[in-house]
């Protein structure tokens, strides 16, 4: 896979996207124990959910390259756009939880 290819950011994007995944679902379980809110039991559980989505489709990518993502460009954009939209949702909830 090249690293500079819709495909290889999209891997990027994940990773990130996993990181700060990991961080909000970090903060919502010390909140969790702290508050016992059920509104943070559902964020966790919400964070858990993408984080296991990020973590599979990056297993998926490195496992098998010679599936549609990795050789349709057309699909390679698209995954990666999503991937985009996906960073910019998790990085404004981060920065608003963080805040």
């Amino acid at each position: 896979m090249n690293p500079a290819s819709p495909t290889g950011i999209a891997v990027l994007i994940g990773t990130v996207n996993s990181a700060l995944l990991a961080v909000l679902a970090a903060v919502w379980v010390r909140n969790y124990r702290e508050f016992g809110s059920t509104l943070l039991l559902g964020l966790v559980g919400f964070s858990a959910v993408l984080l296991v989505e990020n973590l599979v489709s990056i297993a998926f990518f490195f496992a098998n390259m010679r599936t549609l993502y990795a050789m349709d460009p057309l699909v390679g954009r698209v995954v990666l756009a999503m991937s985009v939209l996906e960073l910019l949702a998790v990085s404004l909830l981060t920065y608003a939880t963080l805040k």
